[in-house]
């Protein structure tokens, strides 16, 4: 899948951020502990948009980091190998807004490192 637009749109109020119009998507709220990571997995039947909600969290992507500032956007394609961190000297928790398109399934996780023994 190619990576969705991204709306912005100013409103008298503020504004509005629209991250899937009439997609097939799971939206979560992933929140990652100072000094912890997920495993370093990667899927067969999804593509994910990543939004950092603060300033705290690392991402690896492909053998690369990238330390996301607040409303920073991520796109993670289907097979890459991704993982999401908390910086360790972080003041709470790193949270992002995932946006999973495709067949969501959490049997679709192939973990390729992991700190807690999972496989």
């Amino acid at each position: 899948m190619d990576r969705p637009n991204t709306t912005h749109v100013e409103k008298p109020w503020g504004h509005f951020d629209q991250y899937a119009l009439n997609a097939k998507c799971t939206v979560k709220i992933l929140a990652c502990s100072p000094g912890q990571k997920l495993s370093l997995q990667r899927h067969s039947k999804r593509d994910e948009l990543w939004v950092a909600l603060d300033g705290r969290a690392f991402v690896e992507l492909n053998g690369e980091t990238i330390f996301p500032s607040e409303g920073q956007e991520i796109w993670l394609p289907c097979g890459c190998a991704h993982r999401l961190g908390c910086k360790e000297s972080a003041d709470g928790q790193a949270r992002i807004l995932e946006v999973s398109f495709g067949d969501f399934d959490e049997g679709d996780i192939e973990r390729l490192e992991d700190d807690y023994g999972r496989k």
